[in-house]
């Protein structure tokens, strides 16, 4: 392995150094002596995914909560810490991982090892941050609920992954949050949280042998035999026919649509096929097809675009849009139209070529910062892919025909089932069907 000396240069088993400890973590390192900040990111296999049906949010409150005391820091103490080094660090959950990143100059980085393990290993969870925890977690539940994206995005979820662990919030509701004791984070941390599968990536002005040492020294001895195997998700049942619904809100004047199923599995053979078309779909350019059908020709939409989330699952292959009420199903009849079309017709040469660029091209531009590296390898761990993946990158785009688009959409985006979630204002008819009600009355 050499040093890195050149940050723009794709990561590879040249510069990048992995090593297994014993007890399960796998640290990523890679050097870069363009700055004199170091950046450190990893995951941990616990998330909502764990969450028992009463208690929907406990993996993120506890992801929360580590950073509000430990053993041996107040929650202040901790934040003076790193105010003091002028560093940041934390976590956030997830529906498969918990997650923790922060930065410092390299010379702190022993401080941030320190604080990860302070806080994975002997968090105390005082009882009154815990209340104000609790209080915030609320307060932004509350704020979703009153937000037309977040409860279409929701709703979606609840239409497509009906019966399936990906249709439950993260975040839990205001029932069962309020229904989390302080023993049930205690608990959860103590059976969950532990060492194996484990991922830390540390990128930044440091020799990496360096980086994997402090790792060791701060969390080799970490163990917890009751952890337990990562969760099995079980298959999604596809919809057998278009399934829409519409929530309202009151006092709103914008609605918010989202329609789509879920797509393929980030280890799919098929995912980079799916990835470029949903780039001519709707996120090339002026957010391809569907912005410029939607927004640009028709003037439906305050924005459009298509997004693929694929993941350890089949994460959601989905079209977002905002319109003002009255457009909102004249938009979905056109991204109807648009994505039966993008299941029945191969996309055009040009289109392809344009986006097989525009990935190629990104690629090197994420890789930019430290972040953007430490993000990279991370997903060399999560997605099980090896080390030269990124010099094989621009092949991989490049081999992607568009016999293969039009293959995955029509496997994903049957447009006769597809999952349709609106929120927005009570609509015109439904404001005068109720008043015909309450006359006849």
């Amino acid at each position: 392995m050499t040093t890195n000396n050149h940050p723009h240069s794709l990561p590879s088993s040249t510069d990048v150094l992995r090593i297994q400890l014993p007890n399960g973590i796998t640290v990523l390192a890679r050097a870069n002596y363009s700055s004199p900040s170091v950046t450190l990111s990893g995951y941990l296999e616990v998330g909502a995914l764990f969450d028992p049906p009463d208690r929907l949010g406990l993996a993120e409150f506890t992801s929360l909560a580590l950073m509000r005391g430990t053993a041996a820091y107040s929650f202040d103490q901790i934040f003076d810490l790193l105010e003091t080094a002028g560093a940041s660090f934390g976590y956030n959950g997830g529906t498969h991982t918990t997650g923790f990143g922060g930065k410092a100059l390299a010379e702190d980085l022993p401080l941030l090892l320190h604080l990860l393990n302070e806080t994975l290993r002997s968090p105390t969870f005082p009882a009154e941050e815990i209340e104000r925890l609790r209080a915030q977690i609320l307060t932004h539940l509350a704020i979703q609920a009153q937000d037309t994206a977040e409860i279409a995005s929701l709703t979606f979820d609840q239409i497509v992954y009906a019966g399936h662990p990906y249709s439950q919030p993260e975040e839990g509701t205001p029932e069962t949050v309020n229904r989390i004791t302080r023993q049930d984070l205690v608990d959860f941390h103590q059976r969950n949280y532990g060492p194996r599968g484990m991922v830390i990536a540390v990128v930044g002005a440091i020799e990496p042998q360096r980086a994997v040492d402090l790792v060791a020294e701060q969390l080799g001895d970490w163990r917890n035999p009751a952890q337990p195997a990562p969760i099995q998700l079980p298959p999604v049942t596809p919809l057998k026919q278009q399934v829409s619904r519409y929530i309202t809100l009151a006092g709103k004047s914008q609605a918010d649509l989202i329609i789509g199923a879920p797509g393929p599995k980030r280890r799919d053979p098929a995912y980079y096929a799916a990835a470029l078309g949903n780039s001519i779909l709707g996120q090339f350019g002026m957010y391809g097809r569907i912005g410029d059908v939607v927004r640009e020709r028709n003037g439906l939409a305050y924005y459009a675009y298509s997004s693929l989330s694929g993941g350890i699952g089949p994460g959601p292959w989905y079209i977002a849009a905002g319109t003002d009420p009255q457009n909102s199903e004249r938009a979905v009849e056109l991204i109807i139209q648009e994505i039966r079309r993008f299941t029945q017709e191969l996309v055009d040469p040009d289109e392809l070529a344009d986006s097989q660029a525009n990935f190629i091209g990104h690629l090197p531009l994420s890789l930019e910062s430290n972040s953007g590296v430490a993000a990279a390898l991370i997903n060399l761990e999560r997605y099980e892919l090896d080390l030269d993946f990124y010099l094989r990158f621009a092949d991989l785009v490049n081999s992607v025909t568009r016999e293969e688009i039009l293959e995955v959409a029509r496997r994903c985006l049957n447009p006769d089932r597809l999952g349709i979630a609106i929120a927005g204002p009570r609509r015109k008819f439904e404001a005068a069907s109720q008043k015909q009600k309450t006359e006849g009355r």
